[in-house]
């Protein structure tokens, strides 16, 4: 009798507990499992949106991994993940051990500047950055204006340097919300950590590896998933920028579901893509929360 009532949960039935986030679960359920369930349907057909659909089976994943214009915007979509994952936390990292240790005047006004983007839409930031690096833009004319004239070209419509182009973009859009995650983090460490280290003698690159990055892991773990989440399926920014040009060189896989479904009426194929996009986000999500936070108990 007495195991049995320790087995019990205090407090109200578990039961009761599912009744408070059943709404919540409702909407889930409406607006993210089920179109993520047609979507898996959707991928299972030959159609273009018009006419009557054929089974495809698995023809359409086959085609993710056979097929090199298929390929190409998943590797480009890593990639990016340099520029809109990788550089923000790094750069974030820096900026809130240096504001942690330094004294900075006007760093309300730095700190807004730095998070700016994060407030601005999307398709102003890519408007204003095409206008930038545009042949004619704003670098271009610096360059030239510095005499450095000979390293001016249409940087987004070069082969070789539109991919990163819309990367530096994507660094410039991150860094302000990594560094503010951070330099909040930052501020809930014991002051007492940082005042033993230096009694010990430590210099700020080992007081930074020995107490502010291991404070910050969580807060880095949530930055990471933002950022990869936020460079997986960025979409508008390609869009506005390059359009996926010059040819596929700067083609995602958000923008690649578009041009399959609306401009080649390759439904199936959209959906496959769209689905395997969403394994990858969860994977890469779930993996960077694995390594970074550890293993709970």
């Amino acid at each position: 009798m007495i195991k049995a009532y320790r087995r019990r949960a205090p407090g109200e039935p578990r039961a009761v507990g599912y009744l408070y986030i059943l709404p919540a679960l409702l909407v889930y359920a409406v607006f993210l499992l089920y179109p993520f369930g047609q979507s898996v349907w959707l991928s299972s057909l030959h159609w273009d949106g018009l006419t009557v659909a054929t089974p495809a089976g698995f023809d359409n994943y086959r085609d993710l991994f056979g097929d090199p214009a298929l390929r190409a915007p998943f590797a480009h979509a890593l990639l990016l993940l340099v520029f809109y994952s990788a550089l923000p936390v790094a750069i974030g990292l820096l900026l809130a051990a240096a504001m942690s240790r330094v004294r900075i005047h006007g760093m309300t006004f730095f700190r807004t500047v730095l998070f700016l983007p994060q407030v601005l839409a999307l398709i102003v930031v890519a408007v204003a950055w095409r206008s930038i690096l545009a042949p004619d833009g704003l670098l271009n004319d610096t360059l030239r204006a510095v005499g450095l004239g000979s390293l001016a070209r249409p940087w987004l419509g070069d082969y070789t340097w539109a991919l990163p182009a819309v990367g530096v973009i994507g660094t410039w859009v991150g860094t302000g919300l990594c560094m503010v995650l951070f330099l909040a983090g930052v501020q809930r460490i014991p002051r007492e950590l940082y005042e033993a280290a230096r009694i010990d003698g430590a210099g700020p690159v080992r007081e930074f590896l020995a107490v502010t990055l291991p404070g910050l892991r969580p807060h880095i773990a949530v930055a990471l998933t933002l950022t990869i989440v936020a460079g997986l399926r960025n979409f508008d920014l390609i869009y506005v920028t390059t359009s996926g040009g010059p040819g596929n060189a700067t083609s995602v896989p958000a923008y690649e579901v578009y041009h399959r479904a609306f401009e080649t009426n390759q439904v199936g194929s959209a959906a496959a893509v769209g689905v395997a996009l969403t394994v990858l986000i969860f994977a890469l999500t779930v993996t960077v929360s694995r390594l970074v936070e550890g293993r709970r108990a």
